[in-house]
């Protein structure tokens, strides 16, 4: 399963309080931020194998509903989509999503 398909059969998100806290903290981004970047195309995504140890995680490249790019890592769990951490897209993932949207 890829990460698409992962993503088509999730219901909704689980959050949880502890990663919600450090993620507003760390990084001033909100659940409801995350939870758009999914809804918004174009949405890229992938398995991140290199941290996919205890189970498999995901990351995406997405934009918000005002334009704000993320970089997500998440994963899934009883089909709902579980983020583990969120940011701004560094300069390089900002390029590669550019180039993703410009092939959509």
């Amino acid at each position: 399963m890829d990460a698409f398909e992962a993503i088509k059969v999730c219901t909704g998100f689980e959050w949880d309080a502890h990663n919600a806290v450090k993620i507003w903290g760390r990084h001033k981004v909100t659940p409801v931020e995350c939870e758009q970047m999914f809804f918004n195309r174009p949405l890229a995504a992938n398995e991140d194998a290199k941290h996919s140890d205890n189970e498999r995680r995901f990351y995406a490249l997405g934009r918000t509903d005002s334009g704000r790019l993320l970089f997500t890592v998440f994963t899934v769990r009883s089909n709902k989509v579980r983020v583990i951490s969120a940011r701004d897209m560094s300069r390089k993932e900002r390029k590669i999503y550019e180039d993703f949207e410009a092939q959509e």
